[in-house]
């Protein structure tokens, strides 16, 4: 289920809008999968599932009447039990993060840690807020970054 939701992404209306970012947002999909399900899923389909979708995403912006960055990115949210991932017209320098990323080419390893991640979005006992598993404050975030113009 996983693999055709990230595949999908493809086939939906891209929007690439320099000057209202806010509505870039419907760009934005999350995906979540239970404990037995992730545990029957490799990182290399994930990751594959992710690079054939970037590929047919750069096809679509190629053709597009566009001209400017265009990025494709992939992060584990923790807090969430999630894996996200959003298209944007912004370099890979210039996320619309509020903490510190780090982009990195490294699918590989953020697919491991969504896999991983046996007690998505659980809370600690005793502690009011969601198990962190960005790294702690001050340390980047790795998103994982594809550009998509030619």
């Amino acid at each position: 289920m996983l693999l055709k939701e990230i595949r999908a992404i493809a086939g939906e209306i891209l929007v690439l809008s320099p000057h209202d970012q806010d509505a870039e947002h419907v760009n934005t999909s999350w995906f979540g999968a239970p404990p037995h399900e992730r545990m029957g899923m490799s990182a290399d389909e994930v990751v594959t599932a992710f690079e054939e979708t970037a590929e047919l995403l750069r096809d679509q912006v190629a053709t597009m009447p566009y001209e400017g960055p265009a990025t494709f990115y992939v992060w584990h949210d923790g807090e969430a039990g999630q894996l996200r991932c959003s298209t944007g017209s912004r370099g890979q320098d210039n996320l619309p993060f509020e903490a510190p990323y780090r982009a990195t080419s490294d699918l590989h390893a953020i697919v491991v840690e969504f896999l991983e991640d046996r007690a998505p979005g659980a809370l600690v006992w005793g502690e009011a807020a969601p198990v962190p598993s960005f790294p702690s404050s001050g340390e980047e975030r790795p998103v994982w970054v594809c550009d998509l113009c030619p």
